[in-house]
């Protein structure tokens, strides 16, 4: 019950610091400013469905598109931990992630017809990182029991959740959070984000080279 508990604290903190809803609703914004509260509402909806979609799939089919690839695990657990670590010190230095959001896609995606898909469900929402999460994950998760599997899912769920009810709000939002607090809530989110990067590196390389940790290879 402990390590189930330790593993939904996991899953739930990781996905919902890498998906970043308060950064996302921050671009909905931007996106959406002269738009009627009709189209923003519609932008807020799709863009939550379509990055829920991404992230289920990847969350109950990330296992079979590394062995489709001959990826390990482990490989990618350490490459998502150092994915994440990066996504982390771009957060505690201020600085947008280019895994989630570059200044050219943010000038297409305004120019776009439908924002909701590009670029705020995809890369922002649904972006490497929180892929990387969900994948590494739900494959910890079937190492345990089912309900570890369901953990999974429903970070990825409340995640996802959290970010459309902060759009749905985005007004009362933008007019209550300045810069400096942003800021300051993205620097402490940033360092928690460090240290489960860390984290899954360090469990990575145990795992493909047991010898470190005196087990046999």
């Amino acid at each position: 019950m402990v390590d189930l508990l330790s593993f939904a604290l996991l899953s739930f903190s990781s996905i919902i610091i890498v998906v970043n809803p308060l950064a996302a609703t921050l671009l909905f914004v931007s996106l959406t400013g002269t738009m009627d509260r009709a189209a923003k509402l519609k932008v807020a909806r799709d863009s939550s469905e379509f990055a829920l979609v991404v992230l289920l799939i990847f969350t109950i089919a990330g296992g079979w598109i590394l062995q489709l690839f001959g990826i390990s695990i482990e490989a990618f657990r350490i490459a998502g931990g150092l994915l994440l670590f990066g996504i982390g010190m771009d957060m505690v230095y201020a600085k947008t992630s280019r895994t989630q959001m570059t200044a050219t896609e943010k000038y297409e995606g305004q120019d776009a017809d439908d924002v909701a898909v590009m670029p705020l469900a995809i890369p922002m929402i649904a972006g490497p990182g929180a892929i990387t999460s969900t994948i590494v994950l739900m494959n910890e998760a079937m190492s345990m029991s089912i309900a570890a599997i369901a953990i999974v899912p429903l970070a990825a769920g409340t995640a996802i959740g959290i970010t459309y009810y902060m759009m749905q709000h985005s007004d009362i939002i933008v007019r209550r959070i300045g810069q400096r607090e942003y800021r300051a809530v993205n620097r402490l989110m940033g360092m928690l984000l460090i240290a489960i990067a860390v984290q899954f590196i360090l469990i990575g390389i145990r795992a493909a080279f047991p010898i470190l940790t005196g087990g046999s290879a």
